[in-house]
Parts: structure tokens; sequence; C-alpha cells
């Protein structure tokens, strides 16, 4: 889903969206240092990132490990 705005959010709407950005980007970093997998939506499709992904992931080329400390 794509949603394009040609306003800018409210300033409320500017702080909740920082704040959801750096939660997720909290909650990806954790997962990163725990060694756990996290899929994510990139290019149009759910990615699977990181070291112990599925199998059947890592088969189709959508494991991308080391993304998420980018």
């Amino acid at each position: 889903m794509n949603i394009h705005r040609k306003t800018m959010p409210s300033e409320e709407g500017r702080r909740l969206l920082g704040a959801l950005s750096q939660a997720v980007d909290k909650a990806l970093e954790r997962k990163r240092r725990l060694g756990q997998y996290a899929v994510i939506w990139q290019g149009g499709k759910p990615v699977v990132l990181g070291e112990d992904a599925p199998q059947s992931a890592a088969s189709n080329h959508e494991t991308e490990i080391g993304l998420l400390g980018s």
C-alpha cells in the first residue's frame, strides 16, 4: 500500500511518527543483538532478516543478514 500525501502531518502526528520510528528501531536492534530474525516490508514484499531466518526464505534469496544494523 502506498499513500501519497500532499500535506505535512500535524505537529502531534510528527511526534507520533517519530515515537513509532524509535520504537521500531529499538525493537529491530534488540532482535539483531539477540540473534533473532525479523520480517520487514521491502520492495513491495516481505523480507526475512537475520541469521536464524527460516530456511524457506533463505532459499528464495530473501534473507539479508546484517541489514538490521543499517
